[in-house]
């Protein structure tokens, strides 16, 4: 179990995995900002960690995932001042910013699981944890490492920098932050332009807003992690997850939050996955190349010559190792398309195989080279191509040119079973009911569902779960919506 080595992005190295509390581990995985419809950049962290998640459980491990949902206090453009992209998008859409946020967060989950990717065991809300947010803001008041400006709350970054070291994770150096915006101190109420904000009041027309010691207005976009990491995983914990773009400043902002409130680094080993770009270009809006994911399900976006299964682009990403640049191309993901038909119609073809007295392939082998891939950092195009080297001997098998002994068969299916469906976490999508349009009907449906209840038309709801069951759909209702799994 100990045989596992990830790339810790805070030394810069690959270190043995070793949890604080064995078996327990702690992971924590930044969310999406509920403000727009997922897109490909949203599914690249939620697939890779949800493959680290998947892993450490294969392996024994007792996992407390948690992942968050920022519907409160990103601003635009990252930035300290600005509008709320949540209260922007209800203002646009004269909605309340919660209905945007519940929306949009039904919308990721909908299409997480299209993804297959699990659900985290603690999905928490930043709206809901703005006490906690308070109390850590006071300890970093108390220990003297943040000031208040007119009723906002800003950190200290010079004064913490003495002690600890603001930059370590993103290799920037204070000095050269100093050297680089000393020409725009004065400008603003804060000390150091690259100070942040814990707590902002609020502006006269800014909509979403709670009480607070200092003033009424609303958290720090950085804050919301360090209070909900520290109120579900504790002080310390062993992983925290994210997109390469939240290095600097988000999860800078994190150390530094973290260790001033509770005197110590909580995050022994930082995971980040690098970026997806399309023909080579960084995804955008503004480049006009910004690919959602219904898109890539319908095949609606101009750039795409057909649609993609979930399944495919699942295996599309994983086809490049999480720490590598992804680049989307309609040929690459048509390429991994036909390699994972391949895949799945060589376990299908596995389940038929009879055994023989002997074997002439090595089966130890395969198994030993499997788990060497996923222990060297999660090395999912390494251990892709070990299952296609499978492939072929199950191919020599089934045309009897190899053979196998009844207990290799049997370690052999586990083998596809745990790598391919388990800890890689592809289905079969036409075998288990779960291709675009079976799902898509399905959603509607449970959505249409949960409109009739909400219109308390229960003889309606009814009707439609009723329906669904008698075709073999277990309906789950949750209190943020529903899930489903198909059982025919």
């Amino acid at each position: 179990m100990n045989d596992l080595i990830i790339y810790n992005t805070l030394t810069r190295k690959k270190e043995q995995f070793i949890p604080i509390n064995y078996p327990h581990v702690g992971l924590y995985v930044c969310g999406p900002t509920v403000y727009g419809d997922p897109h490909l950049g949203h599914a690249r962290p939620a697939i890779t960690f949800d493959i680290l998640y998947r892993y450490l459980q294969h392996l024994g491990y007792k996992v407390r995932y948690v992942r968050n949902i920022t519907d409160v206090g990103h601003l635009e453009n990252d930035a300290d001042e600005g509008e709320d992209k949540i209260s922007k998008k209800a203002r646009l859409e004269q909605m309340e910013p919660m209905e945007i946020a519940q929306y949009y967060t039904f919308r990721y989950h909908d299409s997480m699981r299209l993804l297959n990717v699990k659900n985290p065991g603690i999905e928490p809300r930043a709206s809901g944890h703005i006490i906690e947010q308070i109390n850590m803001i006071e300890e970093i008041l108390k220990n003297g490492y943040g000031y208040e400006v007119n009723g906002s709350v800003y950190f200290d970054v010079e004064k913490y920098n003495k002690k600890y070291n603001y930059g370590k994770l993103s290799g920037r150096i204070l000095e050269d932050l100093i050297a680089n915006t000393r020409d725009l101190d004065g400008q603003d109420e804060k000390k150091n332009s690259f100070d942040f904000a814990l707590w902002k009041k609020a502006s006269p027309g800014h909509i979403m807003r709670w009480p607070s010691p200092w003033s009424e207005g609303f958290p720090g976009w950085h804050l919301e992690c360090s209070a909900m990491s520290t109120k579900y995983l504790g002080e310390e914990f062993d992983i925290h997850g994210g997109g390469m773009d939240l290095q600097f400043p988000h999860h800078e902002c994190e150390i530094a939050q973290s260790t001033a409130a509770n005197g110590k680094e909580s995050v022994k080993y930082w995971v980040h996955n690098n970026m997806i770009t399309i023909n080579g270009q960084k995804m955008g809006k503004s480049l006009g190349n910004f690919i959602n994911l219904e898109e890539f399900f319908t095949g609606s976006h101009k750039l795409l010559e057909k649609s993609y299964s979930p399944m495919t682009v699942r295996f599309f990403i994983m086809q490049a190792h999480y720490r590598s640049t992804v680049d989307f191309s309609n040929e690459a993901l048509q390429s991994a398309e036909k390699g994972m038909a391949r895949l799945i119609t060589a376990t299908e073809t596995l389940n038929k195989l009879k055994p023989s007295d002997k074997s002439t392939v090595n089966i130890n082998e395969l198994k030993d080279k499997c788990y060497q891939a996923m222990n060297d950092d999660m090395n999912t195009p390494i251990l892709i191509s070990h299952l296609f080297d499978g492939v072929r001997i199950i191919n020599s098998i089934d045309a009897g040119t190899e053979s196998i002994s009844g207990s290799d068969l049997d370690l052999l299916k586990k083998i596809y079973n745990d790598f391919v469906f388990e800890i890689l976490g592809l289905t079969s999508e036409q075998a288990k009911g779960n291709n675009l349009a079976f799902s898509g009907v399905v959603d509607l449906m449970l959505n249409l569902r949960m409109e009739a209840k909400a219109r308390k038309d229960f003889r309606t709801s009814d009707k439609i779960r009723n329906e669904l069951q008698a075709l073999g759909i277990i309906v789950k209702d949750k209190k943020d919506g529903f899930d489903w799994e198909y059982n025919g």
